[in-house]
């Protein structure tokens, strides 16, 4: 705790008033979380324009071919000698002769938008610690909701994919967050009906399973009941684990399996070192995106929400800049989306 006081008082003469400050300080030094320091600030959206086209193009290029340290490569043929068509910022391979670009094959294939706006919206979609809408994303690039909401979704695939396949080790957080389904109460007392009803239900209500291992990531998954997490853990953790789970009886078949903490929560969140706070926390920031930001998700693309919450609680100690170029890194060599590229035109013919 710290405790500063400061005393002032004034002595008087027939001619002057002088003011003399006295002060106590316990200590001088407050506590500051890393997301408040200057080190959490490496890169603004200044600087990404001032930069310009030709320097953002250029750090595009050193992250799509880092070993080669931004000299092209061929990526239908592999050849190390495509020659660059420099009007366009395309390049023609000496070996298949075929064209292609920086983002060629990447999840950003068939961009129409400038390097700068992509680079300026990775770091708008990463400095949002609590997500960032896609009406809003379209105000800041001047650009259609439509591209927006594409884009941002083209991001959060190239976030999820870092750890599609990862296993989780050590000690190992699980619980579920319902989220969706409710439906809006009638106007008149009398015409109102128990929400809490199968009957009344819209059939959009799921639950995001959370995964959380204490030094390590965390991974979601989407399911309509939480007791489908079972098999998932069996998949996802590794054996000699120590699973941690609350009280909830679909539990109970943990111990077959993991070494397993139980927290009951109607006597205590945290006791003798066993809790759920961290997956719990994760759960904290999902929650807000959700209401704060997005206030509607469709179950279709909640696996997505929740995978760039979890990105973002997993990187939460990186400044914004390296979050930034960590980020593209993973958009560059992440292939073409099936689900992304082309969304619209597929939907106009449905």
């Amino acid at each position: 705790m710290i405790v500063i006081i400061y005393v002032t008082f004034a002595i008087a003469n027939s001619t002057d008033m002088y003011y003399i400050r006295c002060g106590s300080i316990a200590d001088s030094y407050m506590a500051q979380t890393f997301s408040l320091s200057a080190a959490a600030r490496t890169l603004s959206l200044r600087s990404i324009f001032v930069a310009g086209e030709e320097a953002n193009y250029v750090t595009f290029c050193k992250l799509r071919w880092p070993q080669t340290n931004g000299e092209a490569s061929c990526p239908f043929c592999g050849s190390l000698d495509p020659y660059a068509i420099k009007a366009r910022r395309r390049f023609e391979c000496s070996g298949c002769g075929r064209q292609f670009s920086v983002t060629s094959g990447t999840i950003f294939h068939s961009r129409k938008k400038s390097f700068t706006d992509l680079l300026a919206a990775l770091c708008i979609v990463l400095n949002a610690a609590k997500g960032v809408s896609a009406l809003q994303l379209a105000r800041d690039l001047k650009c259609q909701h439509k591209s927006a909401w594409i884009l941002a979704h083209k991001i959060r695939q190239a976030l999820a994919a870092e750890i599609a396949d990862a296993k989780l080790s050590g000690e190992v957080e699980i619980d579920g967050m319902y989220t969706g389904g409710k439906i809006r109460p009638a106007n008149l007392k009398e015409n109102r009906i128990d929400r809490r009803l199968a009957p009344a239900q819209t059939g959009a209500r799921r639950v995001v399973i959370a995964l959380r291992a204490r030094k390590g990531r965390t991974r979601t998954f989407v399911g309509k009941h939480e007791p489908e997490t079972v098999e998932i853990v069996r998949r996802v953790v590794l054996r000699g684990s120590t699973i941690i789970a609350d009280e909830a009886a679909h539990w109970d078949v943990l111990p077959a399996h993991f070494s397993t903490q139980r927290i009951n929560h109607s006597i205590a969140y945290s006791l003798d070192g066993v809790s759920t706070n961290q997956v719990e926390s994760f759960f904290s920031r999902l929650r807000r995106m959700i209401e704060g930001q997005h206030h509607y998700v469709s179950p279709q693309y909640l696996h997505q929400y929740a995978a760039h919450a979890a990105w973002l609680e997993d990187h939460r100690k990186l400044d914004n800049g390296a979050m930034v170029q960590r980020g593209l890194g993973l958009s560059l060599n992440h292939p073409k989306s099936a689900n992304w590229c082309g969304y619209w035109q597929r939907s106009a013919k449905r």
